[in-house]
């Protein structure tokens, strides 16, 4: 007999949040930030941290998640993955997260499984489809300073920094009902090469691309270069961003086989 009191309750739609290696007390641990996981519960949505796995199991992997969301990260991609030799040796890399990261996101875009991209994972998904980035944007010409000031406390780091002007025929325009919204600024990195299928949402004053989308994708896809997931309930702009993330992972959810 089944449990009726249980089984009304609706099911939440689960998003995988990639795990970050990071050296805590000089141990490895696998992390993902507090803020993301709340910015995932704010979308409505249930936060799956995920170590993981061969590229043998990805499929089997994505075959349990309505979403995908692609955080952020002290760490870097490493620039052979675009063609690059790396520049600074004190770049902060997780290799592990690359080895399995990057192939995951190229079968989520095939699957049509929601995919939200931030800073890092703006990143990540634009070298999976083959872009390129800059690896110091403050030594571009044209292009200012992104980084966050030094020593900061986090209301400074993660406070509004500069505007983006967001595309007229874009999905942000529509769901922000604005041409331009304040952003924080966080990277040292920058898009550099826009990957392919990928449309141009947002650009920063001094032109570089902010965030993307990619209108002939099976399924959702929208990356951000700033910080949404910081204090997301208090930013409206925020709020309108993951709940689209959210709408699309409860429409995956009812469309998973055994749903």
């Amino acid at each position: 007999m089944g449990h009726p009191i249980a089984s009304a309750v609706p099911r939440k739609p689960k998003v995988l949040l990639p795990a970050c290696l990071r050296q805590l007390d000089g141990q490895p641990y696998l992390v993902a930030g507090q803020k993301y996981l709340d910015a995932v519960e704010l979308a409505g949505c249930q936060p799956w941290i995920f170590a993981g796995c061969a590229a043998s199991e990805i499929d089997a992997v994505l075959s349990s998640v309505d979403g995908v969301l692609l955080t952020g990260s002290p760490s870097n991609v490493h620039p052979s993955h675009y063609g690059q030799q790396l520049l600074d040796p004190d770049s902060p890399q997780d290799a592990r997260r690359d080895a399995w990261v990057l192939p995951l996101i190229t079968k989520a875009i095939k699957k049509g499984i929601p995919l939200l991209g931030i800073c890092r994972g703006f990143q990540e998904i634009n070298i999976a489809l083959g872009g390129s980035l800059h690896q110091a944007v403050h030594r571009v010409a044209g292009c200012r300073d992104h980084r966050a000031p030094k020593d900061a406390e986090a209301e400074q780091i993660y406070g509004p920094a500069h505007e983006v002007t967001l595309c007229a025929d874009g999905s942000l325009h529509r769901w922000m009902g604005t041409d331009r919204i304040m952003v924080n600024s966080i990277h040292e990195q920058g898009l550099a090469e826009l990957g392919q299928g990928l449309r141009i949402e947002a650009q920063a004053p001094d032109g570089l691309v902010e965030a993307f989308s990619a209108p002939d994708a099976a399924g959702f896809l929208m990356a951000v270069q700033w910080h949404p997931e910081w204090r997301a309930a208090d930013n409206p702009a925020s709020q309108k961003l993951f709940e689209a993330f959210g709408n699309a992972c409860r429409a995956r959810l009812t469309q998973r086989p055994g749903q």
